[in-house]
């Protein structure tokens, strides 16, 4: 007697059986400030990129960097290179947006409350995002060629869900932390199915804070400074 088996059951049963076989990585980020832990250990972006190269990147859906009280929410943001960015600015007023710096240079030009732009990070890098009008907003894009990432919460803690098992490079970036500082977290590991604990990562928050140029390559005027 020949035994039938719908596809769905099939379906169901190979996914149990893959995401058995997957991994999930974990680990806390510390962040010290004048050798004093800082109030909040958020915003660390840890990622895993497969040491054979071999790891399909697709886009993820849209994300957002919403514009709204002055302040650019979230600050840091992680994706999947090709994945697009609306801008939505949720002001009563004007805000335009722009990056000139490293991954994806572009300018949104001035627009009004209400409105949605967008841009799509087709290369991997870090962009680091402004208003041309308000110095204070910022915010970093990391795009990244690679579907294995996430950023630590408040508390430091972060994990990675999903992951093949196999060897990885962990990569870790934080906005006050200096290169030769994020370099040496840099390091090669073994990932195995179940639960995987990465070694803590400490951090050391640059007290330099200077200013950056608008979008000419020019100081912000100081008597506009707030105005708006």
């Amino acid at each position: 007697m020949r035994t039938r088996v719908s596809l769905p059951v099939v379906i169901l049963v190979l996914s149990s059986f893959l995401a058995a076989q997957d991994a999930t990585v974990r680990g806390t980020v510390k962040v010290l400030r004048n050798g004093k832990a800082d109030a909040s250990n958020a915003d660390v972006a840890i990622w895993l990129t497969s040491a054979d190269g071999k790891q399909p990147v697709t886009p993820g859906p849209a994300a957002r960097l919403v514009q709204k009280d002055k302040r650019f929410t979230p600050h840091v943001l992680v994706i999947a290179v090709g994945t697009a960015i609306e801008f939505p600015n949720r002001d009563p007023f004007f805000h335009d947006v722009f990056s000139i710096y490293h991954g994806k240079p572009f300018d949104l030009g001035l627009y009004e409350s209400g409105a949605v732009r967008s841009v799509q990070f087709t290369k991997p890098g870090v962009s680091y995002i402004f208003c041309n009008i308000h110095p204070d907003m910022s915010a970093a894009v990391i795009a990244l060629s690679t579907p294995h990432f996430t950023t630590s919460a408040p508390d430091g803690t972060f994990h990675i869900a999903h992951v093949p098992p196999g060897r990885y490079k962990v990569s870790v970036w934080y906005e006050l932390a200096s290169q030769a500082e994020l370099a040496p977290q840099s390091r090669d590991v073994e990932i195995t199915t179940g639960d995987n604990v990465l070694p803590a990562i400490t951090l050391h928050a640059s007290e330099d804070h200077s200013e950056h140029l608008n979008k000419y390559g020019e100081p912000y005027p100081r008597d506009k400074i707030n105005k708006y």
